[in-house]
């Protein structure tokens, strides 16, 4: 266990808490799984938490998160929860109760803990259910996911993204329930469709997902998919509600690799315009040699309209033309010249292209 992790447990029992590692991290260091997302459960309650590592703000339930850089500490005290309302508790109580605290979580895979020594503690049979690739409620299943129907869409993840099975409760619970998703907010959704869009085991999952009628349900749809291991070009390939809470960032991407994929093929001209890393994404799903794409980009004579040897005062000159969107179409149609070998990118080369071409700019 990294020292970091350790000094964060010893502030705590040096100060006479509990404090032990809880959850994701404690199941993919079993699994053999790099993980940098740290749960701690403590008795401490959040106003100790604070005061013991400088923090002024803790959430809704709580939780004090905070990070070192290589971390996320996410410290929560241990409690009990009520009266489930819009997938969360209305109310909160702290409690001194380590295994209370563990009962009311999701899935026992989640329940593992680890204290400063890195030993693991296994209260609820969590080992045998890693060992036996089984995703199992704690309690009862039609419970647990009418609380929280997030819980559901969780499940399904874990399935996905571990590539275990769904305990027979669970999956009947689930079959029964899945409506409940509609109610899942869409940033919850999307937090949890980028993990199962990014897993290895993503081409399975989905099918998996469209024969339970999940993605029905969700309003997500798909044709044909190829996995290209990138987020954006995995929502590129689907359907999605117009709603969905993309970012700015990967609302270009999406709409940009979808443009590539449908002009159906990676030459010198997209390489220019979208870089290298959006063509590889949309070579990939065109089932194009990224090796190819990455070559091609290497061999290119210009990468940005600053490479062209010449400027846009020389252009105006040499056509006689003022300032105006002439200019760029003359800038397109030199890119495309030098890209496509028509021309060499030298003055000279470009000032008798240009010449010859002095009719069509001004027409």
């Amino acid at each position: 266990m990294n020292n970091k992790i350790i000094k964060v447990l010893n502030i705590f029992e040096s100060n006479g808490y509990e404090a032990y590692i809880v959850g994701g991290f404690v199941r993919d260091n079993i699994l053999g799984r790099n993980s940098y997302d740290v749960d701690i459960c403590t008795n401490a309650l959040p106003i100790n938490t604070k005061t013991l590592f400088a923090i002024k703000m803790t959430n809704n339930y709580g939780s004090v998160k905070f990070s070192d850089g290589k971390y996320n500490f996410d410290i929560a005290t241990y409690r009990r929860e009520y009266n489930y309302k819009d997938n969360k508790p209305s109310k909160i109580e702290y409690i001194d109760n380590l295994l209370e605290d563990l009962q009311r979580r999701d899935f026992t895979i989640n329940t593992l803990l680890m204290n400063k020594n890195g030993d693991v503690i296994d209260l609820l049979g969590s080992i045998k259910d890693i060992q036996s690739k089984k995703i199992r409620c704690i309690g009862n299943p039609d419970i647990k996911f009418k609380e929280d129907p997030t819980r559901i869409l969780r499940a399904l993840r874990f399935k996905i993204v571990l590539d275990f099975s769904l305990e027979r409760n669970a999956l009947r619970s689930i079959k029964k329930n899945k409506e409940l998703l509609k109610n899942i907010p869409k940033e919850i959704l999307k937090k949890e469709f980028d993990k199962i869009l990014t897993s290895t085991n993503v081409i399975k999952g989905l099918k998996y997902l469209d024969i339970l009628g999940i993605l029905k349900i969700l309003n997500i749809s798909y044709s044909n998919l190829v996995d290209c291991q990138d987020l954006c070009g995995m929502y590129a390939q689907l359907v999605v509600p117009s709603n969905y809470p993309f970012s700015k960032k990967e609302l270009s991407n999406i709409k940009i690799i979808k443009k590539i994929v449908s002009y159906g093929k990676i030459d010198e001209e997209i390489l220019f315009n979208y870089g290298l890393y959006l063509s590889q994404v949309s070579g990939i799903i065109l089932k194009e040699n990224v090796v190819d794409i990455i070559k091609k980009y290497n061999n290119m004579p210009i990468y940005d309209i600053k490479d062209i040897q010449i400027n846009s005062y020389e252009i105006m000159n040499i056509l006689k033309i003022k300032p105006s969107k002439k200019l760029k179409i003359v800038y397109n149609d030199l890119v495309s010249a030098i890209l496509n070998g028509e021309i060499l990118n030298e003055k000279s080369a470009i000032n008798d292209y240009l010449l010859k071409r002095k009719d069509f700019y001004n027409g």
